[in-house]
């Protein structure tokens, strides 16, 4: 198989890019020119919607960072430098919002320090070029389906332990509402008593336990409503959350099951 080699034109000059296939799962770009090292790139899930394998990942070095060390020797480094770089990007696009969008992870030296602003902005090039010439690639849909073989257990696993954790704080926000309208209708309760009692016979204590102030009958009958307000309006949100995230794992469930082969309906000759 011929390789295809990408011209890059950055800030630090010419970077050339010869990718080259890593089985059914990943590209690797060998750089050249202004860079050496390597640029992986991957399949993998869109950011907002877990179920949808439409993004692509790229991966200073010759390794998925997210699942993987790269090697130091193969991070991406100036010509005439020792000193290599990790991080990476995401790019997908959305089908509302048709264009490109990428999401950046910081990208530092293995000693934890930033680039310089001539490198970075090398460095952000060479990374959009590989996505975006990946994602022209005739074979782009081989590397999201293995991205979906690959990624589907874990998402699973996380999903699940995410849709507990927000069913837990959806019965947290909504055990919450109803103490803070309970509350809310008892200091209702006593402040009407107490003017009761202060019509009936007038004393000064029963003015001071009328008044409004922090702590007050008063100021805990209009400040509930609202907290319990907030908690329900909450507890809705986080309902929602874990309807989107079972619809999430019902898709990638689905996609996990194997396809069944339809059989060509026979047909009866006349004889």
């Amino acid at each position: 198989m011929t390789a295809d080699i990408l011209t890059i034109d950055t800030p630090s000059g010419t970077v050339r890019a010869t990718a080259r296939s890593r089985g059914k799962d990943a590209v690797v770009y060998a750089l050249t020119g202004a860079l050496r090292g390597s640029v992986h790139v991957t399949g993998t899930h869109h950011p907002r919607h877990w179920n949808q394998f439409t993004a692509l990942r790229v991966s200073l070095g010759s390794a998925n960072a997210m699942e993987a060390t790269a090697p130091a020797e193969s991070l991406p480094r100036r010509r005439g430098s020792a000193t290599g770089y990790t991080g990476g990007l995401v790019r997908w696009t959305d089908a509302d919002y048709p264009y490109q969008h990428a999401a950046t992870t910081p990208v530092e030296s293995a000693a934890g320090n930033a680039p310089s602003p001539t490198t970075g902005e090398t460095l952000a090039l060479v990374m959009r070029a590989c996505a975006e010439d990946v994602a022209h690639r005739p074979d782009l849909h081989r590397l999201l389906d293995a991205s979906r073989e690959r990624e589907t257990p874990g998402l699973l696993r996380y999903l699940d332990w995410s849709m507990r954790k927000v069913e837990a704080e959806a019965a947290c926000f909504e055990s919450k509402a109803q103490t803070h309208r309970r509350d809310a209708r008892s200091a209702v309760s006593s402040w009407w008593t107490a003017a009761r009692w202060l019509t009936a016979r007038p004393h000064p204590v029963l003015a001071l336990v009328l008044m409004n102030y922090r702590g007050s009958l008063a100021r805990r009958a209009d400040y509930l409503p609202g907290y319990a307000e907030y908690a329900e309006r909450a507890a809705r949100e986080e309902r929602d959350r874990v309807g989107r995230i079972r619809t999430e794992i019902s898709s990638l469930r689905a996609q996990q099951r194997p396809r069944r082969r339809t059989r060509r309906p026979a047909v009866d000759y006349p004889a």
